[in-house]
C-alpha cells in the first residue's frame, strides 16, 4: 500500500486527516507533517523524513500537501528528488482529494499513478452554487512566437527596472512570498539574488517552479543583478527581489543600485546567532550590515506577511543587546 504523508502550515493537516477518518474511518500508513511558526526550514526537512521512517523501505511514497511553493513543499522536493522513482507529490490538498487518495491506493500500488490520478479528483472536488457562476472552459491559447533578444542598448520603457519589493528572506521564494507578497505589490517577475543559490541546481530548478502562475522567477548572481538594474532593457520589469542575508543586499546598494527600503521577513536560527523576535536571528555580521545599510539611507520595514504591523529594527536589536 502507499504510504502517505500529509504536510501543512500549522494544523491543516492534522484537521483534514482527522476529517477524513470521520468520512473513510482509520487508515493505516498515513503520517502528519505540520509546520509550525519559530520553526525552521531545517525543523520542517527533519520531520518530513522522521514521517518517510515510518513506512516499509520497499513502500511507494506519496506527499499531500497543501500549498505550492511553500516551505512543506519545497522541503518535500529535496527528498523526494533521491526517490523520484518511486515517490511523487501533489498540492493543493483537499477533502475530496484526501477520500479519494484513501479509497484508490486499495487497487493502485504505485505513488505515480495515485499521483496522477489524484489531479483531477482535487479540481473535481471544487464546485459553486449558483451553478451559473461555474467558469466557462477556456480556449485554448494560441501559440506564442519566440521574440528575438533584444539588442543591447535598447531601451524599454523608461529603461528602468521597478523594484516592487526587496525583502530579506532565508527561505527566499516560499508561500508567504509566493501568495501574500506577489498579491500585494504586484511583480511580473521574481529575482532571488544569491551567489550560492545561483550554483546549487537543484535549489535554483525548485525556486523556479515555486512561482505563482502568471510570474516568472529566476536565479542571478549579485553580479549579474547588478547589471540588470543598469540595463534599459528591464524596462517593463516589475521586480520582487529575495535576498537570503543582509550582506547580500549591501553589496547590491554598494554597487549603486537604489533600493528605499529592505523589508526584512525571516532569518533562520543557527548556531552564533541571536533570536531578535519569532522569525528574526542575527549576529554581529549581519548588525555590521544593517548599519550600513542605515547609513546609506535605507529604510527597514520589518513584517513576516504584509498583514503583521511593522516592527522597528533598531528597537529589536538594542532589546537584543546590539549596539545600533
Amino acid at each position: 500500500m502507499v504510504g502517505i504523508i500529509l504536510a501543512s502550515h500549522g494544523e491543516f493537516a492534522a484537521g483534514i486527516k482527522q476529517s477524513g477518518e470521520m468520512i473513510f474511518g482509520e487508515q493505516d500508513k498515513v503520517e502528519v507533517v505540520t509546520f509550525k511558526n519559530g520553526e525552521s526550514p531545517d525543523d520542517l526537512k527533519q520531520h518530513l523524513l522522521d514521517a518517510t521512517t515510518k513506512f516499509d523501505p520497499e513502500d511507494d511514497v506519496l506527499f499531500l500537501i497543501d500549498l505550492w511553493g511553500g516551505s512543506p513543499f519545497n522541503q518535500a522536493s529535496g527528498i523526494f528528488e533521491e526517490h523520484k522513482d518511486k515517490w511523487a507529490i501533489v498540492t493543493g490538498l483537499n477533502l475530496p482529494m484526501l477520500i479519494e487518495a484513501y479509497g484508490s491506493r486499495l487497487t493502485m500500488n504505485s505513488a505515480h499513478e495515485l499521483a496522477a490520478h489524484l489531479v483531477a479528483a482535487g479540481r473535481d472536488g471544487v464546485k459553486v452554487k449558483p451553478e451559473a457562476l461555474e467558469p466557462k472552459p477556456k480556449a485554448a491559447p494560441a501559440a506564442k512566437k519566440h521574440a528575438a533578444a533584444l539588442p543591447e542598448g535598447t531601451v524599454v520603457g523608461d529603461g528602468k527596472i521597478k523594484l516592487v519589493l526587496a525583502r530579506v528572506d532565508s527561505r527566499l521564494l516560499h508561500g508567504q512570498v509566493a501568495t501574500t507578497w506577489t498579491k500585494t505589490t504586484g511583480p511580473n517577475r521574481i529575482i532571488v539574488v544569491s551567489d550560492g543559490v545561483a550554483k546549487d541546481k537543484l535549489r535554483k530548478t525548485m525556486i523556479v517552479e515555486a512561482a505563482p502562475p502568471g510570474v516568472k522567477a529566476n536565479v542571478v548572481p549579485i553580479k549579474k543583478f547588478i547589471d540588470v538594474c543598469k540595463d534599459p532593457r528591464f524596462g517593463n520589469t516589475k521586480a520582487l527581489i529575495l535576498f537570503e542575508t543582509p550582506e547580500d543586499a549591501l553589496e547590491v546598494v554598494n554597487a549603486g543600485v537604489d533600493i528605499p527600503t529592505l523589508n526584512i521577513g525571516s532569518m533562520a536560527h543557527s548556531e552564533g546567532k541571536t533570536v531578535i523576535n519569532k522569525v528574526l536571528s542575527v549576529d554581529q555580521k549581519d548588525v555590521d550590515a544593517f548599519k550600513a545599510l542605515r547609513d546609506k539611507g535605507v529604510k527597514f520595514d520589518v513584517r513576516k506577511v504584509p498583514a503583521d504591523s511593522p516592527e522597528n529594527l533598531g528597537n529589536l536589536l538594542k532589546k537584543a543587546g546590539f549596539d545600533f
